[in-house]
């Protein structure tokens, strides 16, 4: 074996110490998490919008991001309701690039794995206790989520994490809603694939025991469109894509059936400005389709403070990894968004 231990053994128990809601902020975060579990079972109308940096590369940025939102959402609170984007660990196909504050808490690129954990945990702890909102996150280390299980509020399973088991068994344990997304190929029945095992009991190996779960009746479909065979974008938000979604998981007969539009990636081509439209075409869808309105209830929307991206972390609250909305117009979109959900 070539695996060689660098650090003494987590204790999961004295990680959580760090950060840990006391018992007014945990009564807060719950108030939260029973409204967002009422939207996904579809007892409560508003849209849910899962907003925010691509990645969470820096703090100070995320949280002044962080503040301009919880201000927002409370003009916005009787028609959206927003879950902040505060993502830590991004997926690499190749390996290279920047893989979030877990892997590289500080500016300098070094690893640091051990203080990532702790700045990851510090982080969710700060927006949730400076801003009143709850925080999301996405599983791509599923070892991982008992780390921050605790401050976490919704779960996001990428692209090329959607076929794997363990994300999926993982994923059914887990007491919060996990957004289950189509791999890279735009392959819909993976993802219902997907859905439906974390739906289902599992019995697995986790964390060096026998586990069992009970289901998570909250996983639902996250669309991000996908790739051909020719590497061309393959967008799954139109009408016939949405109407597809629907068709399958009527089929499948899946509890609590819930879609969310993700904006950028391969809906977009990662052309941030592409998101406004997107949004617009999908509220259009709903206003003409019963069946569109009762499913599509969420956006996935990557915004900062400044438009675009960068390749070193120069301009503050710029992304180093996708290109983001800058908060002006992600403000305007927002409002937009509220608009037109105001006049029904």
């Amino acid at each position: 074996m070539s695996f060689k231990e660098v650090s003494p053994k987590i204790n999961i128990d004295a990680i959580k110490m760090l950060g840990h809601l006391n018992s007014e902020q945990q009564a807060k975060k719950m108030e939260r998490d029973q409204e967002l579990e009422a939207i996904i079972k579809g007892e409560d109308d508003r849209l849910l919008l899962i907003i925010g940096p691509c990645s969470s590369d820096n703090e100070e940025a995320v949280l002044e991001y962080a503040r301009r939102l919880a201000k927002l959402q409370e003009v916005v609170k009787d028609k959206i309701f927003m879950v902040m984007r505060v993502y830590t660990a991004k997926p690499r196909t190749n390996g290279d690039g920047y893989k979030g504050l877990i892997h590289e808490p500080g500016a300098d690129g070094r690893t640091d794995l051990i203080n990532g954990i702790k700045m990851v945990r510090d982080l969710h702890y700060k927006v949730i206790t400076e801003t009143g909102l709850t925080t999301a996150d996405e599983m791509l280390y599923p070892e991982n989520v008992r780390l921050v299980d605790d401050l976490v509020s919704y779960h996001a399973v990428g692209a090329r994490s959607v076929e794997d088991q363990q994300h999926r068994f993982v994923a059914s344990g887990i007491d919060a809603p996990v957004g289950m997304k189509n791999p890279t190929s735009g392959n819909l029945k993976v993802m219902f694939n997907s859905i439906y095992a974390a739906q289902q009991k599992q019995d697995f190996i986790f964390a060096r025991a026998e586990v069992e779960t009970s289901g998570n009746s909250m996983a639902h479909a996250i669309l991000r469109g996908g790739l051909d065979e020719n590497g061309k974008n393959h967008p799954n938000y139109y009408t016939d894509n949405l109407v597809e979604t629907i068709e399958l998981y009527e089929k499948m007969n899946l509890k609590n059936p819930f879609i969310v539009i993700d904006t950028n990636h391969d809906n977009s081509g990662k052309k941030f400005m592409e998101q406004i439209r997107i949004v617009r075409q999908t509220l259009i869808n709903r206003e003409w389709d019963d069946s569109i309105k009762k499913y599509v209830r969420g956006f996935m929307i990557e915004s900062y403070l400044e438009d675009g991206r960068q390749d070193h972390p120069e301009i503050f609250g710029k992304s180093i990894t996708d290109p983001c909305l800058g908060w002006e117009k992600t403000e305007q979109l927002v409002q937009e968004i509220y608009a037109a959900e105001s006049k029904k």
